[in-house]
């Protein structure tokens, strides 16, 4: 694994990332739009995707940072307003949104946890790739399109059976909360 030492500039950390109208498929229906986006803002502001996990509504993600940056918040920000841009208004907006001029694609916030170790870094890596099957929309996390777990499994990192086991196990196996 790729997890590095958590001294702030440099660190590993994982993200939950919301939309905020959790009814809706926007991060699936736009995959590509998003992908497009990321790297954008990874070709402007370096960082690496360790794991991620993209599901309708939400999504998680662990990146390390250059040893010499610590500014996870201005990709955040660039990710969220390119994807928002490249999508149809079509969106609900309250009066403090219409106000600020912004759209209402996403969660204004976003939580973060700062990787702490080798153990913290794998339940995490574990918890984005079996997410999917936490929601139920595939039995595996193979079956999932929008996931590193692909990667994962190219590199030889993980079996493609990986987690298709018993969920009941799995789930506490796996990091579930």
């Amino acid at each position: 694994m790729r997890y590095r030492r958590a001294g702030i500039p440099g660190a590993s950390y994982f993200f939950t990332v919301n939309l905020a109208e959790r009814s809706r498929t926007l991060l699936v229906d736009y995959a590509d739009v998003l992908r497009t986006v990321i790297r954008e803002v990874q070709s402007r502001h370096p960082f690496h995707i360790d794991a991620m996990v993209v599901l309708p509504d939400h999504l998680h993600a662990i990146w390390t940072l250059p040893d010499n940056d610590k500014d996870f918040s201005t990709r955040w920000m660039l990710i969220k307003s390119g994807f928002s841009r490249r999508l149809p208004a079509d969106e609900g907006r309250n009066s403090s949104r219409i106000t600020k001029g912004e759209r209402g694609i996403w969660q204004r916030r976003f939580w973060e946890h700062l990787v702490r170790d080798e153990e913290d870094y794998e339940r995490h890596v574990n918890y984005i790739h079996y997410n999917p099957v936490k929601h139920g929309y595939v039995a595996k996390p193979v079956d999932w399109l929008h996931s590193s777990i692909h990667r994962f499994m190219t590199e030889g990192i993980v079996s493609t059976d990986w987690a298709a086991g018993n969920q009941d196990e799995d789930s506490n196996k796996y990091g579930e909360r």
